[in-house]
């Protein structure tokens, strides 16, 4: 789409069956759907459930963050969460926005069972940190960032953003839909990425939209399969394609693109919990052996729940008194479970095992 290309009107969904229902796209749809369901039967196998969400959350709003050049390290992020730290960069800031995000988005459609716009408006504002709202002046348009050409213009007026927002929510929120729940989040995401409601942020809930219309229809419990790694490595293709369907009114591409980028990720994520659980059990097995006195289950999962863990943390789990808690962390750093680290005043403990595979 040219400088002077004018702009086409959004049609609103759903898009012709037979465009989004090809032969190509129901293989595809087969392979993704078996790999989401293998990950969401070994997420189960893991004992304490917060222990995968907070360590994929936090790689994911890493992740997203960085497919818009918010760039911040691992070590930064768990600093922050762990000692709130307020010197933490902009960067890291707006990644821990990302994760309160989509905690607010799960516990919403855990509640209520649906979103409303309402609730996509809330969403972006925690994202984002400011009540900016929908899109009501004209002039947005999206660049190519090397050449400043116009690729593609979004809706400009603000009665038609909502409108197409209303449509977009109740496709979102059918329960009897006949296509397969992987094709329409394909739909969906190109969809809401296409009418561009937000000055700022319409990557990242777009994104966070993604998981929560998997949890939505029972594809996977909670938020531990994130697309963003698939989406930095193929970034040029993303781009690519969510532009040619717009312009081509094509779908096959961009929907087999997003059925892998769910096939990848699933196997990815797979892997990830395996390694995790593998370590759980030999740290459980370490901490019995060569500290049998301070061997509390409870404790383990919690350095695992937090990799950075802290005394104030311990004593609030295992309801012991801070010298006990201090004890129990420096039994562990003897052994070699857990390396310390000053930051400010606190001493953070690390569980530098998980923290590689979580890199």
């Amino acid at each position: 789409m040219g400088q002077d290309a004018p702009y086409r009107i959004l049609d609103k969904l759903p898009p012709q069956r037979e465009k989004i229902e090809t032969i190509k796209i129901l293989r595809k749809v087969n392979k993704a759907t078996a790999a989401l369901a293998e990950l969401k039967g070994i997420a189960n196998t893991i004992p304490n459930q917060s222990m995968l969400v907070n360590a994929i959350v936090l790689k994911e709003a890493k992740g997203s963050s960085e497919i818009e050049n918010i760039i911040t390290t691992q070590d930064e992020l768990y600093k922050a969460l762990t000692v709130n730290t307020s010197n933490s960069s902009p960067e890291t800031k707006e990644v821990i926005n990302y994760r309160k995000a989509i905690f607010l988005g799960f516990d919403l459609i855990k509640k209520q069972g649906f979103l409303r716009v309402n609730d996509i408006i809330d969403i972006q504002q925690e994202l984002i940190g400011n009540k900016a709202g929908i899109r009501s002046m004209p002039g947005t348009v999206l660049k190519n960032d090397a050449t400043g050409e116009i690729v593609y213009t979004p809706p400009q007026d603000k009665e038609e953003i909502l409108d197409l927002l209303s449509n977009f929510i109740e496709y979102f929120n059918q329960d009897k839909n006949e296509i397969s729940p992987l094709v329409n989040l394909a739909v969906l995401h190109h969809q809401f990425e296409s009418i561009h409601p937000f000055y700022d942020g319409n990557g990242r809930t777009g994104r966070i939209l993604n998981i929560l219309y998997l949890i939505l229809n029972d594809l996977i419990d909670f938020p531990i399969l994130y697309l963003s790694s698939f989406l930095i490595e193929n970034k040029p293709d993303y781009y690519r394609l969510l532009n040619q369907t717009n312009q081509l009114g094509e779908w096959e591409e961009w929907i087999i693109f997003m059925l892998k980028s769910v096939e990848t990720t699933s196997i990815q994520t797979i892997e990830k919990i395996s390694a995790i659980r593998q370590l759980l059990d030999k740290t459980i097995e370490k901490v019995q052996i060569d500290a049998p006195k301070i061997y509390k289950k409870e404790f383990v999962e919690l350095l695992f729940e937090q990799p950075y863990s802290k005394i104030e943390f311990v004593v609030n789990q295992l309801k012991v008194e801070r010298k006990a808690a201090s004890r129990y962390l420096k039994e562990l750093e003897k052994i070699g479970i857990l390396e310390s680290q000053k930051v400010g005043r606190e001493t953070l403990y690390i569980n530098t095992k998980l923290i590689e595979i979580l890199k």
